[in-house]
């Protein structure tokens, strides 16, 4: 059990120049029987296969693989141990399923999996698999505390990291069933037709979380409800351990009135309960409502909920309790939560000023500023000062551009080299027309999944995303910043706040000489773009239609933009 102040009010100094900000350590799962022999047998066994073999060769025929070596493996611990073997090669695949994981007969195919704690205290000492399974997230808080913003936040951040993630909140499937909200009475707890209600609203979406996690490839389910009841939860944790998913818990509790009268207004008058409704009335019933859940809520407990898995916000991030933490996944979400905060920023992005290479249309490099991109960076500065910003932090990449760009700000600014541009590898300071000359497959390749296609010795949009994962943190932990960067880093920062997916990112605009103000808003965020006037040449690159390898160059470089 861990319970510790919000990291804000120990924060540590600003990471030095490049520095990258650390990740959580993900908890340990089952350890494996044998150790470090065994270990040494798998990577004897890679080596051998990896070893070049005749064209004619049958791969088929060969007896040495890791997997016949696992199955033994897995034969001679069972036999030895059976309350163990269900430990026993846990990153490893196993024809046969380990005690902790035996299917129900009750659920078809994929619906099974491993539960996410033991079923009794008599099993703790157990082996029980939980690697590699699907987390279900389930929010608990009175209306009003923020679980609807976490969720969001939530959901976003995983979908960029590369998580698979969807939301599923309860609310939404009761406005669908009712249509219309009357009034506070259908929360009360004596309503027996609400409560029947509310009941069926909340089984359709774990049936939807069920049909997600096991039929559509999603990796994490966030359940979006009030779930204020030990009861309700328990339902919950029962589903979760049938369907063998984990179960994560997320309480926000926040006893400030100040700041539940501000949520109120910001986020549930707007919403379609109160469409028409004058706003003191609208305020009057929400309060009413949040008093129907007050008298039957029960909060997760440290010593009554010890065995689950859950992290405790109080009060906006003021202080946190985390428990139980099982895994990676676990781990990146306490992580982020303990980053966040609601404090009203803004956050500016720009790249730097019109480079020397920019216009002979070359990518990469670390050229200097034209004299456009010098103007812009004087135009910068005056813009910067018209916005009044108390406390601006400025971030730049290492490259020679951003830093220029940075210096007519006349400000104090730090450099990131993960803020760097991408790595175009063995491209790096090419025209497109000559990588279509010289690369006609890779400009392809690229063409064909600009997400995932990664340069020879270079990297890919998505390397790209991991690498700027320590800034979005950052971004999120702190106030007023003003980010100076390149074209794909921008696109990648701009994916993560609009909520853009991988087959959007790499086709985001984002123009020379262009400011965009993002203002977090109660579920989203806001942007406003601001030219700078000042004339710079096109960079943005549109996919072609055809992306064939077989194309002409004629149709590979119909999109390229003009350049010297």
């Amino acid at each position: 059990m861990l319970e510790f102040p919000s990291p804000r009010r120990l924060r540590s100094p600003a990471p030095p120049s490049g520095g990258d900000s650390p990740h959580p350590t993900p908890t340990p799962g089952c350890q494996l029987v044998g150790g470090v022999k065994e270990a040494a047998e798998d990577r004897q066994v890679e080596r051998q296969l990896l070893q070049p073999r005749p064209l004619s060769a049958d791969v088929s025929s060969s007896s040495l693989t890791l997997s016949h070596v696992r199955r033994e493996r897995w034969e001679c611990a069972r036999r030895a141990s059976p309350e163990r073997s269900a430990c026993v090669l846990a990153a490893g695949g196993t024809s046969t399923p380990p005690r902790g994981c035996a299917p129900s007969d009750a659920l078809p195919p994929t619906m099974r999996g491993c539960s996410s704690r033991p079923k009794s205290t008599q099993n703790q000492g157990k082996g029980v698999c939980m690697t590699n399974c699907p987390t279900l997230i389930v929010t608990v808080g009175l209306p009003a505390r923020g679980k609807t913003y976490i969720s969001k936040k939530l959901t976003r951040y995983l979908n960029w990291i590369g998580v698979p993630t969807r939301e599923f909140n309860v609310g939404q499937y009761r406005r669908e069933f009712l249509k219309i909200y009357k009034s506070f009475e259908f929360f009360r707890p004596d309503n027996e037709e609400g409560l029947k209600i509310r009941r069926q609203c909340a089984s359709a979406a774990l049936n939807d979380v069920r049909q997600y996690l096991t039929e559509e490839g999603g990796q994490v389910a966030v359940f979006d409800a009030t779930n204020t009841t030990r009861e309700r939860r328990e339902t919950i944790l029962e589903f979760a351990e049938q369907n063998g998913f984990k179960a994560f818990f997320v309480e926000s509790v926040c006893e400030d009135p100040d700041v539940i009268q501000e949520n109120i207004v910001q986020v549930k008058l707007g919403s379609p309960d109160y469409t028409n409704c004058d706003t003191e009335e609208a305020v009057e019933d929400f309060m009413k409502r949040i008093k129907c859940y007050e008298n039957s809520y029960e909060t997760l407990d440290e010593v009554l909920d010890r065995d689950l898995s859950f992290i405790k916000i109080m009060d906006v991030g003021q202080r946190y309790l985390v428990n139980r933490v099982l895994d990676h996944i676990q781990s990146r979400i306490v992580y982020y939560l303990m980053n966040i905060h609601i404090t009203p920023r803004s956050i500016y992005l720009c790249r730097h000023g019109e480079s020397e290479l920019n216009v002979k249309g070359r990518i990469g490099g670390d050229s200097g500023l034209t004299p456009r991109g010098k103007e812009f960076a004087k135009k910068l500065n005056q813009f910067i000062q018209t916005q009044n910003i108390s406390e601006l932090k400025v971030w730049t990449s290492q490259m020679k551009r951003t830093i220029q760009t940075a210096e007519a700000l006349n400000a104090p600014y730090e450099q990131w080299k993960v803020l760097n541009e991408i790595d175009a590898g063995v491209c790096e300071e090419l025209m497109y027309e000559e990588i279509q000359e010289n690369y006609p497959l890779e400009f392809a390749l690229r063409d064909q999944d600009k997400y995932r296609y990664r340069y020879p010795k270079g990297e890919s949009y998505e390397d790209l995303v991991q690498r700027l994962e320590p800034v979005i943190m950052e971004l999120e932990r702190q106030e007023n910043v003003l980010v100076i960067c390149h074209q794909a880093v921008m696109r990648c920062l701009l994916a993560y706040f609009l909520d853009k997916t991988a087959e959007e990112l790499p086709y985001l605009k984002c123009p020379l000489h262009t400011v965009l103000k993002l203002t977090p808003v109660a579920y989203g965020c806001k942007v406003e773009s601001i030219s700078l006037n000042v004339e710079a040449v096109n960079t943005h690159r549109e996919k072609p239609e055809n992306v064939e390898v077989s194309r002409m160059s004629e149709e590979a470089l119909i999109t390229v933009p003009a350049h010297q």
